[in-house]
């Protein structure tokens, strides 16, 4: 089919290859070169359309977005024009990155403004949860991960995007990554009346966004790159729950969202999603990087939030709120990567935990507690002696834990342990120790092994599909023939690891990664081929 961009046609659908539109003689082949087959959305702004580009081999498709002004008057057409180049622009610097739609083209056509961007073939986050239901703890947490990173170079471009969105999150199709499509680059819109007492038509800025996705200050038309953290935060209730801003609650006093009776997801994931939501922008995460960075000290939270216990020169124990401020910063200061802020957090949370432990021990109804020393190098250079608690489990207690309902077991020391076939899925074992652990033909199912040491852990025929694995130590694991479809290994450790005959489907996985661990012609790529590299 071919379609009339028309805004008056009365009946827009054409034949394929018709050179001119049956209804209304326009000519269907935009600039000669753009064929376009279908509309795929409108609003305000205008329109967008899926088309062909016959200009180039092969005749891909591409996105079209028409801009329609709101008049034809001359100093209309130029304001718009002068809006539409600057937003463009903003599009073609943006979409360097692999997860932004690629901004191919943009002109001018009969007075209409049109932007040409590359088509991203998927699901929308909204139309995954519609079909497959809400997401777990583990997949929010995957999730945050992917798009954090991504809003941070967005907003490191000086762009806010306003409307960020299930429906505007697509997972693609080809490698399974998170894209974030419609910038609203061109949802401002011309004013004719509004004429200033200078004589000067005003550009009017509606206050773009989505309602209950967007906070308060950009609706009142003062968005701020925190305006984007809270959507995020919006889109991860409702990737948890299902529901709409409009289908849930807020406090009339407050403004608050009402969503943690909800949710069931740990006090930390809680805590984070709290704050991205923070009605005042200035309690909330300024950066994307600061709830990342708040997102990956999950085992050590509590430490930080609760205060220390730290024994100053003359031996004396106190708990003091300058301690948990200076803690903070040291955390903000220190972190600059993902991996100095768990280190950080780590001397943090050893610290307590030996002071607790000279004060009368620790005892953990799930497990005998171990002390052990390490040393840590502090600012200055110099080494410090800490102390580290591990819980210990045997197998027969983990089973039962689990059964009961338990599925946090992060920081244990699971090590040694034979869990050969065990449903363990949905499972927190964010840090634990899992050397040489069998988990062979075992349900790992959406669980969570962020920074754990799985090294030479036997996990042969596993399910792991959806598991969270950023950070962790495979080193020598024995993963052939496990199901690691849609898992994410961003930061994994695979060095000796055998994918041999591994399922890798729209994994999360580098190929230096894959170039580390051994692999055979059963082993299934993340891009659905088999093969060697």
């Amino acid at each position: 089919m071919s379609y009339c961009l028309n805004p008056t046609c009365p009946n827009p659908e054409n034949l394929v290859y018709s050179q001119k539109c049956q209804s209304c003689g326009s000519q269907l082949l935009l600039r000669d070169r753009y064929q376009v087959i279908k509309p795929l959305g409108q609003g305000g702004f205008g329109a967008t359309f899926l088309a062909n580009d016959q200009g180039l081999p092969g005749e891909p498709s591409c996105v079209i977005k028409q801009l329609r002004p709101s008049g034809s008057a001359p100093h209309v057409l130029q304001m718009a024009r002068e809006l539409f180049e600057r937003e463009a622009k903003t599009l073609g610097k943006i979409g360097n990155h692999p997860q932004v739609p690629r901004l191919l083209d943009y002109f001018e056509d009969h007075e209409q403004f049109y932007l040409v961007q590359e088509y991203i073939s998927g699901d929308t986050l909204q139309e995954e949860v519609k079909l497959n239901g809400i997401l777990s703890e583990t997949g929010v947490k995957q999730f945050l991960s992917e798009t954090l990173p991504l809003l941070q170079y967005i907003h490191e471009q000086k762009v806010i995007h306003r409307d960020i969105k299930p429906a505007n999150l697509i997972r693609r199709t080809q490698d399974a990554r998170m894209v974030l499509i419609d910038f609203g680059a061109v949802k401002n819109q011309i004013s004719q009346g509004a004429v200033n007492q200078s004589g000067q038509t005003a550009l009017t800025a509606y206050a773009i966004g989505t309602p209950g996705f967007a906070p308060p200050e950009q609706m009142a038309m003062r968005p701020v790159y925190a305006s984007d953290i809270y959507a995020l935060g919006v889109t991860c209730i409702y990737l948890l729950t299902s529901k709409t801003p409009k289908d849930l609650d807020y406090n009339p006093n407050t403004g608050e969202m009402m969503w943690e009776q909800l949710v069931q997801v740990s006090d930390h994931l809680g805590n984070v999603l709290r704050k991205m939501l923070e009605v005042s922008v200035r309690n909330r995460y300024q950066s994307a990087t600061e709830a990342l960075r708040a997102l990956e000290i999950e085992p050590y939270l509590e430490s930080l939030a609760k205060g220390l216990l730290i024994k100053s020169d003359t031996g004396s124990k106190e708990r003091t709120q300058n301690h948990l401020d200076n803690s903070a910063v040291l955390c903000n200061n220190s972190a600059a990567t993902s991996t100095g802020v768990a280190q950080v957090a780590a001397a943090i949370r050893a610290r307590r935990a030996k002071a607790a432990t000279e004060a009368g021990g620790l005892h953990q109804a799930s497990g005998m507690a171990k002390s052990t020393t390490f040393v840590n190098s502090n600012s200055n250079g110099s080494q410090v002696k800490t102390s580290k608690v591990e819980r210990k489990l045997d197998t027969q207690a983990l089973l039962t834990a689990y059964q009961k309902g338990r599925r946090d077991f992060a920081l244990h020391n699971l090590s040694l342990l034979n869990l050969q076939g065990a449903d363990l899925s949905q499972t927190n074992f964010h840090s634990t120790q899992l050397q040489k652990t069998n988990l062979q033909g075992a349900n790992l199912h959406n669980s969570d092994f962020g920074r754990a040491s799985l090294t030479r852990a036997n996990l042969k025929d596993a399910n792991l599909t959806k598991a969270y694995f950023n950070h962790a130590d495979l080193e020598g694991a024995d993963l052939r023939g496990a199901d690691l479809s849609n898992a994410c290994l961003s930061n994994a450790n695979l060095r000796g690891a055998n994918l041999c005959g591994a399922n890798l489907t729209s994994a999360k996985i580098s190929d230096e990664q894959l170039a580390l661990a051994k692999t055979n012609w059963m082993t299934i790529r993340p891009n659905g081929k088999r093969g060697l590299l």
